[in-house]
């Protein structure tokens, strides 16, 4: 029975050779039998279909005969055929020598560590390769109620993986120059051979001893001993911002653990904010309560509260009701332009538990006026 390549790569068949190349490369990547969930069988189906798609001569006639004609050898074609596969034999038939480093054999004219780069450690060159970056780093600070509602200055000092200021990180010694890496030749990478159970292919990758710069420091540096990166105590001023809340977290880029040759990670510090005995932030605004007399209530008064910046008189309106709230506009958290929110002030009338009997002969007289 022949076999409809085409309809394998999920192409059509006036596909350009480039067409042909993305469709193989994409079911590759999605079929690969070393990536989870991937099935070799139809890896293997791909692969066959592309050795003969994209090589012109076997590709006419594939056209002209399909895949049981003259030189594929029918179904389940053995070594011979232009696939390279039978039935149950896995990859032994088929030859990569092609694949690697853009070679031509069989049609491919791509590396095979291109494809499979995702599986066995990177692509080639090195444009794939991520610069190095250092871990993250986590502190926790305690602050008081007044300072986050403010804002603040706080200083931190940690014994972290820090950059050596000497060398500036290069871990050369200053002033004496650089020399031709022996590991690559100065060209800043170096390659690899890869062995798996689809045959020996090569991968080029980033030289692991100058980083891909081709030149290294002809003498180290005192201080880190050219590492560039060396175990100090550093101080640094976090910001608290006006108006933080309690569990918020602040990120300082690039104060994180440093690595040699590359970027350092970020300091994270997450702020807790010590409980007032007054005041709760709700929002942009302050909230508090506040406790009065029932004659205050009735007839109203003028009370002096200790607000977070000061002294703040307030007045309570005559018939204020027990659980309303009072609005001082322009007392509460700062935000935007200069602007702040508002104090928020709940009234909670204390009634007496015990009433003398001239108190008792007054509420008396106000009931039989109807109060």
């Amino acid at each position: 029975m022949s076999k409809d390549y085409y309809k394998t790569l999920g192409v059509e068949k006036n596909a350009s050779k480039d067409d042909i190349k993305k469709a193989f490369r994409k079911l590759a990547h999605e079929h690969h039998p070393d990536k989870k969930g991937g099935n070799e069988a139809k890896f293997k189906e791909a692969n066959e279909a592309y050795s003969v798609l994209s090589d012109d001569t076997k590709r006419a006639q594939y056209d002209q005969f399909g895949s049981a004609g003259p030189g594929f050898g029918g179904a389940g074609a053995g070594r011979g055929g232009f696939g390279g596969f039978s039935q149950g034999q896995g990859f032994d038939g088929f030859d990569f020598s092609g694949f690697q480093q853009g070679g031509s054999g069989q049609g491919v004219e791509f590396d095979l560590g291109d494809i499979f780069g995702d599986f066995f450690g990177g692509g080639r060159g090195g444009g794939r390769t991520k610069q190095a970056r250092g871990r993250d780093i986590s502190v926790d600070i305690e602050i008081d109620f007044k300072d986050s509602i403010f804002g603040t200055n706080k200083k931190i000092s940690l014994t972290k993986m820090s950059k050596c200021n000497t060398c500036s990180g290069t871990g050369g010694k200053p002033g004496t120059g650089t020399r031709t890496c022996t590991t690559c030749n100065g060209q800043g990478r170096v390659e690899e051979i890869k062995r798996s159970f689809l045959g020996q292919f090569s991968q080029v990758r980033t030289c692991p001893t100058c980083n891909g710069k081709g030149q290294i420091p002809k003498e180290s540096c005192d201080v880190c001993r050219g590492a560039g990166v060396f175990s100090k105590q550093e101080e640094f001023s976090v910001t608290i911002p006006a108006g933080i809340d309690n569990g918020q977290s602040l990120r300082l880029s690039g104060a994180g653990e440093a690595v040699a040759h590359g970027t350092s990670g970020d300091l994270y510090i997450k702020v807790h904010v010590k409980k007032h005995p007054i005041f709760t932030k709700e929002g942009n605004n302050l909230s508090m309560a506040l406790d009065i007399k029932l004659t205050s209530a009735l007839l109203g008064e003028e009370r002096t509260i200790s607000a977070l910046d000061g002294d703040l008189v307030v007045k309570v309106p005559r018939g204020v009701s027990h659980g309303e709230i009072l609005r001082v506009r322009g007392k509460g958290v700062p935000i935007d332009s200069g602007k702040r929110g508002d104090l928020l002030i709940k009234i909670n009338t204390i009634l007496p538990k015990k009433l003398s009997r001239t108190a008792e002969k007054l509420i008396e007289d106000l009931k039989g006026e109807g109060v």
